[in-house]
């Protein structure tokens, strides 16, 4: 049993997987690579000042993947369901259990309106979430355009992860988690 699964790989499913394998989580990633960041150019995102969407792709997956998280690329997921001790997550091939998912699947709600797990949706067909990411499942979350009618911004995605993450980092600490770096805790990765 992983500790968490992601069930998206574009910035919303990648900045959560980032955070929870960095922190010691093991995370696992399905990522059908139908993210809208191929179509996208990055003028607006904070830190880049210009990056084409499929560039964009290979390093947040290489950070990842860099940080511990196993990224299951082109292994769509068929179905969400609780288990025992957390959730059942099936692939065409195979079955996977995780204490934590996490939905990152853009606008595509499917997965959770299909979900055996009465999601809670807001007016506007959204995935209703707390102010944490989480659904009204525990230990369920989701993120990105999941949660938001209109507002499909990958910086905003990203964020959703993130906030995620740290709060299943933080119950899995049992105290606030905060994620903060130092210049002396960044490993030097190009000597890897």
């Amino acid at each position: 049993m992983t500790d968490v699964i992601i069930v998206g790989g574009g910035p919303a499913g990648l900045s959560a997987a980032l955070f929870t394998a960095k922190n010691g989580l093991e995370t696992d990633v399905f990522d059908t690579d139908e993210t809208w960041m191929h179509k996208a150019h990055l003028f607006n995102y904070l830190g880049i000042r210009s990056l084409g969407g499929d560039e964009y792709m290979t390093i947040a997956r290489g950070q990842v993947e860099d940080r511990g998280a196993n990224v299951h690329l082109g292994e769509p997921v068929t179905a969400v369901e609780s288990a025992d001790d957390g959730f059942r997550v099936e692939t065409e091939d195979e079955s996977y259990e995780a204490t934590y998912v996490v939905l990152a699947t853009g606008a595509d709600r499917s997965l959770a309106e299909d979900a055996e797990l009465d999601i809670a949706f807001d007016d506007e067909g959204a995935i209703d979430v707390d102010i944490d990411m989480e659904t009204s499942v525990e230990n369920l979350y989701a993120t990105g355009a999941m949660v938001r009618a209109e507002e499909w911004q990958a910086v905003i995605a990203a964020g959703d992860g993130a906030s995620a993450a740290l709060n299943i980092l933080s119950k899995e600490k049992g105290e606030h988690f905060h994620d903060f770096d130092t210049p002396a805790d960044v490993p030097d990765l190009r000597s890897e």
